[in-house]
């Protein structure tokens, strides 16, 4: 979780909000990845990529 407050903070002191959505973005892709690797609904995923 420090890694996730780190982000925060040099997103809050340098201003850069645009990076925000792209970091959202592959965070959701790296969840979706590790619950799709190893369970029954794993083919159905592989299929939307």
């Amino acid at each position: 979780m420090d890694f996730l407050k780190d982000i925060w903070g040099f997103l809050k002191v340098r201003k850069k909000w645009w990076l925000a959505p792209i970091i959202i973005i592959l965070l959701l892709l790296g969840i979706l990845l590790v619950i799709g690797g190893g369970s029954a609904i794993a083919p159905f995923i592989y299929t939307l990529f």
